[in-house]
């Protein structure tokens, strides 16, 4: 462990502990705000982020939401709210969110945020306002080191086919797109699509609903814009319909057809995906996860790129609260 000096008179010594994360806590004894710790821990973060690829602050009082949301924005960058959303989730306060609104009993796998599109944050900030009484986890992992773990046939066979994202609103199934698209109006809908290089086409339903279906292809690994490491960045693991318990899906052909399940994925020339590299993919998602136990008042700061999250299921109430920085578009 490496303890930091810090000569300003107000500001304690930090303590700073390598690893993923990295992991930054105050002196023992000592009573700190995370504000009164910002401008250090932007040094830290700026000599560490981009090769560690996480950083968690712990032991730092943060007062309220409004605390941290101005943590999050003192780095520098705007804060920017979810486009396209995949997974139900409410706005806390200003542009900060919840975390996916899922049961409890539930977890979720790991991924980079918005990896199933081609426009993805490059920052992102998990604060536990409060921990679960027993689990709710965020896993994280190294994106790198999966796609070293990978084997090489299926990393060359994913890179050069990419992958399709294709996505079914309404039905009462999933998100509805005027919550995925924070609007009522399908013009509007369109004109995201368009923007952003998502084909879309509507259809009525039987009782009158206008249902949407999205299809977008996408990388399936990635390049960091400023390390220019190669990483594995995608959510076939979370979007094919096999996640879902082998009832649920049964289920869900019987009700609405395989081609209107609410999300599936396949290779970006429709071809479908193997079980087994969907079997791997997993496997080695599992062999790279970090697990520590959240904290109330932690505060975890993620390259999303570089590193991969997750939710572990959890009983009692939990609140852990998101905010975004630094959206990025691949050139293609």
């Amino acid at each position: 462990m490496t303890e930091l000096s810090v000569t300003t008179p107000e500001l304690a010594d930090l303590r700073v502990e390598p690893g993923l994360p990295v992991v930054v806590s105050p002196r023992a004894g000592a009573d700190m705000t995370l504000a009164d710790a910002a401008p250090l821990l932007q040094g830290i973060v700026a000599g560490s982020l981009e090769r560690a690829g996480g950083v968690r602050f712990t032991g730092f009082r943060v007062e309220s939401i409004e605390a941290f949301q101005r943590f999050a924005a003192s780095f520098g960058d705007p804060l920017i709210g979810y486009e396209f959303a995949s997974t139900p989730r409410s706005q806390v306060e200003g542009a900060v969110y919840t975390s996916t609104e899922y049961p409890p009993h539930r977890s979720i796998p790991l991924h980079n945020e918005q990896s199933y599109t081609r426009e993805w944050p490059m920052r992102i900030w998990f604060h536990c306002a409060l921990a679960a009484r027993s689990g709710g986890a965020t896993p994280i992992a190294d994106s790198r080191a999966v796609l070293r773990a990978l084997s090489p046939s299926l990393v060359e066979r994913f890179a050069r086919r990419e992958l399709l994202y294709v996505r079914n609103f309404g039905q009462g199934l999933d998100l509805p797109w005027q919550n995925a698209f924070g609007t009522e109006d399908p013009r509007e809908v369109e004109r995201i699509c368009a923007a952003r290089g998502i084909a879309c086409a509507w259809r009525d339903s039987d009782d009158g609903e206008l249902l949407l279906r999205t299809e977008e292809r996408c990388q399936a690994i990635a390049r960091h814009p400023r390390t220019g490491e190669t990483v594995w960045f995608n959510q076939a693991n979370l979007f094919h319909l096999s996640t879902l318990d082998e009832d649920m899906q049964e289920a869900l052909v019987d009700a609405v057809g395989l081609p209107n399940v609410p999300r599936n994925v396949y290779y970006g020339d429709r071809a479908p995906l193997e079980a087994d590299a969907l079997a791997e993919i997993r496997a080695v998602l599992d062999e790279q996860r970090v697990t520590f136990p959240w904290l109330t008042g932690d505060v975890l700061m993620l390259d999303n790129m570089l590193t991969a999250h997750a939710r572990d299921p959890f009983e009692g109430p939990r609140k852990v609260v998101v905010a975004m920085a630094q959206s990025y578009r691949e050139a293609r």
